[in-house]
């Protein structure tokens, strides 16, 4: 049922118009808790007959954050007694935000996908919505997709899941240094040098060293992570920490998880300069 997009009640959008509100409400119900911003989003539809000529969703401005525990409860799936499909097609999907902020990380994305499938379905309780159908080889879906962040933002972000693992012991980051190499067309190499201080006599340098690698199916990994310490104090310390800092670091984080199901990769390559840019081509 992941391929189920829920668009109200019946009748389906007779407008572009129509199309676009029911959107921004089922995107507004499925990230409760968790984005900001959708109000202010740009959502465009464009109609011809049953097939959807173009669909443009612009959500610079909008955040996606991680709600606090408890905040939101999760939003309700849709399984309705399905009575009746009506094939079409989605010619031009273009997606983009310039940024979007992730857990306070400016995100600039731009995707356009050509031939998505989808049928509009109906079902016995009144409700109407869109269920993405699985590209095949005579009817597949090409495009391309970009997403970027700057290096700066990047190191940004890993300071303050540092800073926050360290604090839990008591631990100061008083300096911090990180350098991304590219160690192929889909990796990366990081590695860190940070300064910290505990009470008023503690402190010493320690390095972090940990890859990166985005796969065939767009999926970014941040793994082999280490910590070390050329004082035994400091050394001691980190100990206790690295296990919280691995399972940050440690997360998968699914670039593509906004395309519909079933969109082949055919090409993903990683550039490292003074942004960090994966881009994808689809088909």
């Amino acid at each position: 049922m992941d391929s189920l997009l829920p668009l109200g009640t019946a009748p389906r959008p007779a407008t572009g118009d129509d199309l676009a509100a029911r959107l921004r409400d089922t995107l507004r119900d499925a990230g409760r808790g968790q984005v900001h911003g959708l109000d202010e989003a740009r959502i465009e539809a464009n109609l011809d007959g049953a097939d959807v000529h173009s669909l443009e969703l612009d959500l610079t401005g909008v955040a996606v954050g991680v709600p606090a525990q408890g905040s939101a409860a999760e939003a309700p799936s849709w399984e309705p007694d399905i009575v009746s499909r009506d094939e079409a097609v989605l010619r031009t999907l273009r997606l983009e935000a310039h940024p979007l902020t992730a857990v306070d990380l400016p995100v600039d994305l731009a995707a356009e996908l050509q031939g998505v499938r989808f049928a509009w379905v109906a079902g016995a309780d009144g409700s109407v919505g869109a269920e993405i159908v699985e590209p095949s080889e005579d009817s597949p879906v090409t495009g391309s997709a970009r997403l970027a962040v700057s290096r700066e933002g990047l190191a940004g972000t890993v300071r303050g899941l540092l800073t926050v693992a360290l604090a839990g012991n008591g631990i100061q980051l008083t300096d911090f240094d990180m350098q991304i190499d590219q160690t192929g067309p889909r990796d990366a190499a990081i590695a860190i040098e940070a300064s910290i201080k505990k009470g008023m006599f503690l402190s010493a340098k320690i390095t972090a060293t940990a890859s990166a690698a985005v796969d065939a199916h767009m999926v970014l990994t941040v793994g082999d992570v280490q910590l070390s310490s050329g004082n035994p104090i400091v050394g001691a310390l980190l100990g206790a920490v690295k296990g919280r800092v691995e399972a940050v670091a440690g997360q998968r984080i699914d670039l593509a998880e906004a395309l519909p199901p079933g969109v082949r990769l055919t090409d993903v390559r990683l550039d490292v300069g003074d942004e960090i840019v994966v881009s994808a081509q689809l088909g």
